[in-house]
């Protein structure tokens, strides 16, 4: 905390005390707490306070309009996408209740919308052309340990047929060779052919490498008795002759273990100005938690999730191309966490930071590194404290982007671990050897830490908690906002709800920033009552807002190239100082890798001012952005919305 942000709160604190000690003395608790939380009422809504460390208001929508918002993405239209799907509710899914919303800001209505699918777990981006891709999302419920009756698990199906492939439909029924056991698969499977290899000095044919396919199956009765301990071959009802001694089944453990959530390859396009969801070709793979991030020609890299079967896609990768509305997998292998967090780099590639959101070996994918996808290389990254507490940390990167350095905020340990990270660390990767460094800390361990740019330059950092989904009553009601060009926070208001899993926020048009979400284990401090979803949106108004004025701005093109310039009307120009292009967000999970601050060079005359927009691809992503300038106080304009191609 800074000096002056100490001063601040020392004086907050000095002032409450006398308050304090004056209301004890009417000896009374009701007086006391109801004189207190009168004063604490006066004194946040002071002109002076607000100034200083802004102000948090809460925003609750009529009842037939709440949801439990696990997703949002700003609109180019100024609109707020909120995606639900089946909210982390059993029974929603089961009735295929599955919600979305759209919500202006600025006017304050909510809008029903059709959602076509379980989007809850999704993955999301901005696309070029102002549409929103959704992929991914739920096909099952997890089961506990204790809720599973049926044994059941991961059944490997091989081709040794060089010649074709084979499908199997859902229903088909695998029995042990040495176990004597049947199970039955719940969907259908198409096993590719197998994989002539050839000795590449003789060319001499060596073996037929199987093709193969995975499936979720289950016993046909419930009970222990109908579980397997070790690994056995299968064999497959209903097929002869070649293609009974060509494919078979491989499955080890199949038991009454938990079952985790299953994810589906549906994808849409999400349209703002018509609002409403277009289905576009699915994915290649099922995926329940993924990220996508764009790539410097356009595409969409898809990566990470639990598939149709509940288990972490093995490292099969995919890209969507807008133009063809197409998936293909990339050609080779790596796999990561769910939720990584995947930033598009200046010279290309893709930095990993560690952030992820749990599901997956410990071991697998967790170091933060620089990932050329061309290439499948990956250098790893030294200097990463509290390596071990990555999960449900949140990663930005820092304002202006052209800096290429990024922070890394809290995390937790490996699922639901007790351990969390009051660390914040720093990489600059434009150093030669670019490693993690300490920044400044949290005051407690921090999970789901939420982070959004503001235009101004600095970062509002602010709730999550200290536990595993809020246990143990450990929401952390404090925020902060992080300046980079001295590497310190100031305490600012603190938030009025408590906010951890499934949560986020966003830097919305006029400077303010929304928060939504938070999915709490429990209700209460012993752990003992269920926890409610948190529906209610809550708006923060950051200090820069409540000075006696802001600057305008106004006009100029909606449209701008890479590399050319466009000229906007300002009656402020003279006293402009910035000029930031911010890529509206798309969060969830604490994960947003959509959003960036980039500097723009400019100049003014009279009341108009001339930006230019830099012609790094990588840096500046073809698609709406949010133009706002900044005066010589460092309070912004509204922004202009402004297409770049």
């Amino acid at each position: 905390m800074n000096e002056g942000a100490g001063r601040r709160r020392a004086r907050r604190l000095a002032i409450g005390a006398a308050v304090v000690l004056a209301l004890a003395g009417m000896n009374g608790p009701w007086v006391y707490r109801v004189g207190t939380e009168k004063y604490h009422e006066y004194a946040i809504n002071r002109p002076e306070y607000k100034a200083d460390n802004g102000r948090w208001q809460i925003v609750e929508f009529p009842e037939e309009y709440r949801q439990d918002t696990i997703h949002a993405v700003l609109l180019h239209t100024g609109k707020v996408l909120l995606v639900a799907g089946s909210g982390n509710n059993q029974d929603n899914f089961d009735a295929k209740k599955f919600d979305s919303r759209i919500w202006d800001p600025v006017k304050g209505t909510i809008k029903k919308v059709p959602t076509p699918s379980d989007l809850f777990c999704t993955g999301h981006t901005q696309l070029a052309d102002g549409n929103i891709l959704i992929a991914g999302g739920t096909k099952r419920y997890e089961k506990l340990k204790g809720d599973v009756t049926k044994a059941g698990g991961l059944m490997i199906v091989h081709n040794e047929n060089p010649d074709q492939p084979i499908t199997l439909p859902a229903g088909t029924k695998f029995t042990g060779k040495e176990n004597g056991r049947t199970f039955v698969s719940k969907d259908p499977v198409l096993v590719p052919r197998a994989k002539k290899v050839f000795d590449p000095k003789t060319g001499k044919f060596l073996r037929n490498d199987p093709g193969l396919g995975r499936i979720y199956v289950e016993a046909q009765k419930s009970g222990a008795r109908y579980q397997t301990g070790t690994q056995d071959n299968y064999g497959i009802a209903g097929l002869t002759g070649a293609d009974a001694r060509n494919t078979y089944g491989i499955a080890q453990k199949l038991a009454l273990d938990k079952k985790d959530f299953q994810g589906i390859r549906d994808a849409y396009e999400f349209d703002p100005v018509a609002e409403r969801y277009v289905k576009v070709d699915p994915m290649n793979e099922a995926r329940w938690y993924p990220t996508l991030t764009t790539l410097s020609d356009g595409r969409i890299l898809s990566v990470s999730g639990l598939d149709d079967i509940g288990q972490l896609v093995p490292g099969k990768n995919e890209t969507f191309d807008p133009k063809t509305k197409k998936w293909s997998y990339l050609s080779t292998i790596r796999q990561f966490p769910t939720y990584p967090a995947l930033f598009l780099m200046q010279n290309g590639k893709i930095f990993y930071s560690g952030s992820n959101a749990g599901y997956g070996p410990d071991n697998v994918g967790r170091e933060p590194g620089i990932w050329d996808v061309a290439t499948n290389a990956f250098v790893k990254l030294p200097g990463l404290s509290d390596a071990d507490r990555m999960e449900t940390s949140g990663t930005v990167l820092l304002p202006p982007a052209q800096n290429e350095t990024y922070m890394v905020i809290g995390g937790g340990g490996v699922g639901e671990s007790k351990l969390s990270s009051n660390r914040t660390r720093l990489i600059d990767l434009k150093d030669a050897a670019p490693a993690f460094v300490d920044g400044p800390t949290l005051e407690k361990g921090t999970r789901y830490a939420q982070s959004s740019i503001l235009p101004d330059d600095t970062v509002l950092v602010s709730g999550g908690s200290e536990d595993y989904r809020g246990r143990g009553d450990s929401d952390i009601l404090q925020a902060r906002i992080y300046h980079p060009d001295s590497n310190t926070f100031t305490r600012v208001a603190d938030p009025l709800v408590g906010r951890n899993y499934h949560s986020g926020s966003i830097l919305l048009p006029d400077g303010r920033v929304m928060f939504f979400g938070s999915d709490s284990l429990y209700g209460d401090r012993a752990n003992t009552k269920p926890g409610t979803f948190e529906q209610r949106i809550e708006i923060y108004t950051p200090p820069y807002l409540y000075r006696d004025s802001r600057p305008s701005l106004s006009g100029g093109p909606q449209t701008v190239s890479r590399g050319d310039t466009g000229t906007f009307t300002s009656q402020h120009a003279t006293s402009i100082r910035k000029v930031r292009l911010i890529r509206p967000s798309a969060s969830t999970h604490v994960t947003d890798v959509d959003q960036r601050s980039i500097a723009l060079d400019f100049r003014t005359s009279g009341d108009k001012i001339t930006v230019t927009v830099p012609k790094n691809v990588n840096l500046v992503q073809s698609g709406w952005y949010m133009l706002f300038v900044d005066d010589d106080q460092g309070t912004p304009s509204e922004a202009q919305w402004v297409k770049v191609r």
